[in-house]
């Protein structure tokens, strides 16, 4: 088996969404809700990624930050926080996320096998640009691939065969590699060498394709690649 390109989704993969209100949580003035946070975080994401699929089925295709706004939104409501000024520093500080840590240095060792490295997110362009500046890894994807480009989320295949007419390579060449199960299944009926990242011990999501692989984190990725 030869990889000649490793593509990773964003959000939840190497960027840590949970970020934004573990950190709000704990800055001053934060007392009230801070207990709330990891229902909070948690709701947020589900809302967020419910939305994408909702709005890819009735072809309503917004960008995925109204898609966050909105997630947020009904968060915050369902939490009971009315709280304009939280909502603000929420939505900056999703922005710029933080890696997980051990992205850098994986990152830097698949690079030295000389895998070519890009991003496959629902995020735009701009938010992806914005995520890997914040978290330190400018110049590390040779591309930054967004739904928007084909104006419908993930898991519809137009997004998937944003990676072959960019890299030029073809699905058995690609490890794809996301946190969101779904997205991985999705990735390997497509035809990727496709591995979920399960850092919350999760089941196997019942669909239509099975990853290949299975880790808890990214840690042992670029010694995984290096023995395909």
């Amino acid at each position: 088996m030869t990889i000649k390109a490793c593509v990773f989704d964003a959000y939840g993969t190497l960027f840590d969404v949970g970020a934004a209100a573990r950190i709000a949580a704990s800055e001053p003035g934060a007392e009230a809700w801070a207990a709330k946070w990891p229902e909070l975080a948690a709701n947020w994401r589900k809302k967020q990624l419910e939305y994408t699929w909702l709005r890819a089925v009735a072809g309503a295709h917004v960008e995925f930050w109204q898609v966050t706004q909105d997630g947020l939104d009904w968060s915050l409501e369902a939490a009971g926080l009315d709280d304009p000024a939280l909502r603000e520093r929420l939505l900056a500080l999703y922005w710029e996320l933080a890696a997980f840590p051990e992205v850098p240095q994986m990152l830097s060792d698949l690079a030295a096998q000389g895998q070519r490295l890009a991003i496959l997110s629902n995020g735009s362009m701009g938010m992806l640009e914005g995520a890997v500046t914040s978290a330190g890894l400018d110049g590390q994807f040779e591309a930054l691939l967004s739904v928007e480009e084909v104006g419908v989320f993930k898991p519809h295949r137009s997004v998937y065969d944003l990676v072959g007419s960019t890299l030029n390579v073809q699905p058995s060449e690609v490890l794809f590699v996301s946190s969101n199960c779904w997205d991985a299944c999705a990735g390997a009926a497509y035809g990727f060498v496709s591995v979920w990242v399960n850092r919350d011990g999760a089941p196997l999501d019942r669909l239509y394709g099975r990853p290949a692989h299975i880790l808890r984190d990214l840690s042992a990725l670029p010694e995984f690649v290096a023995g395909l």
